[in-house]
């Protein structure tokens, strides 16, 4: 049977009484080794319920319990079990990464020749050899989040909290990220994702709660959420500019929904896939590109949300 790492009861919380709640009612728990993700829009209050899983915001009301504790009774436990990798990362700037990893790993309990050993190979794995001797605020974008990625794996903690991680990361260094995420929750770590990522949703992650205006739309693996709406395929049309505008009977006959600039996504059930796409073929010269798509977690937010887009 699984084992819970966080239990999650009727969390709110409000940051003005004229605002509405960030966080509304949210339940749900995330258990011991396995990769958990929230994915939704920016605004969903994702950020908002880590920073309560994390300690560093009270919630309004509602109760967290992390390995059986009551942590808004005692937010201090928290930080024995829990790293966070923030989105922003506030770090003495003429700091070298080395130093800044070493004291880290001191800080939580690891031996001077640990933290160092364990430096070392995050520095070598993370390809950060070249940049020992290079201020933290003179590292690139990348490299700092690196460096930060790099500080919530010091220690070992029994729980890793992510918020967007892979942002500004290449390919390949991205691989390398989720190589070693993925090897802590095999060795039984819980590790907590926050996205708007649905690649990387699918890839990595083993449930996903999908989160809009501060509630669960719905929870679940990657598989049983894409469930509902497999009977679906997905038409993406990329215009030419002006090219929307002179569709616009046509998009809104559709139903069309916006996905971007110039970007526009239809849902049709897949025995109307063959009528659609040849609804679409006298409007090419209206189009840059267009595909078809099966369904992914994208499109479960799509139906869930009555037709707004994770990138919204």
């Amino acid at each position: 049977m699984a084992v819970p790492a966080y239990e999650v009861r009727n969390l709110v919380k409000r940051y003005a009484p004229d605002l509405p709640p960030a966080n509304d009612g949210l339940s749900l728990d995330i258990y011991q080794g396995e990769i958990f993700g929230l994915l939704g829009p920016n605004g969903a209050g994702k950020t908002t319920l880590v920073r309560q899983l994390t300690g560093l915001t009270r919630p309004t009301s509602g109760t967290i319990r992390l390995f059986g504790h009551d942590v808004v009774a005692d937010p201090s436990l928290i930080h024995h079990w829990v790293a966070l990798q923030p989105q922003g990362l506030a770090l003495p700037s003429q700091e070298m990464p080395r130093e800044l990893l070493v004291l880290t790993g001191q800080l939580r309990g690891m031996t001077v020749a640990a933290a160092r050993k364990q430096a070392d190979e995050l520095i070598e794995a993370f390809n950060l050899g070249g940049k020992l001797k290079v201020p933290f605020h003179r590292l690139s974008g990348g490299q700092r989040r690196l460096i930060s990625i790099a500080l919530a794996l010091m220690g070992d903690r029994p729980v890793l909290v992510f918020d967007e991680p892979t942002n500004d990361l290449d390919p390949e260094v991205r691989r390398v990220v989720w190589q070693r995420i993925q090897e802590g929750a095999r060795g039984g770590r819980t590790v907590i994702l926050v996205t708007h990522n649905v690649v990387e949703a699918e890839t990595v992650l083993d449930r996903v709660a999908i989160v809009r205006r501060g509630q669960i739309l719905a929870l679940g693996t990657p598989g049983e959420l894409k469930g509902r709406v497999a009977g679906n395929v997905r038409l993406e049309l990329l215009f030419r500019p002006g090219g929307d505008e002179q569709a616009a009977g046509w998009l809104l006959e559709r139903s069309a929904i916006p996905m971007g600039a110039r970007r526009y996504a239809v849902i049709v059930p897949r025995p109307q896939a063959a009528e659609a796409i040849s609804d679409v073929l006298p409007r090419l010269e209206l189009l840059d590109d267009f595909r078809i798509v099966t369904p992914n977690l994208e499109d479960v937010y799509l139906e869930l949300s009555g037709g707004e887009s994770i990138g919204s």
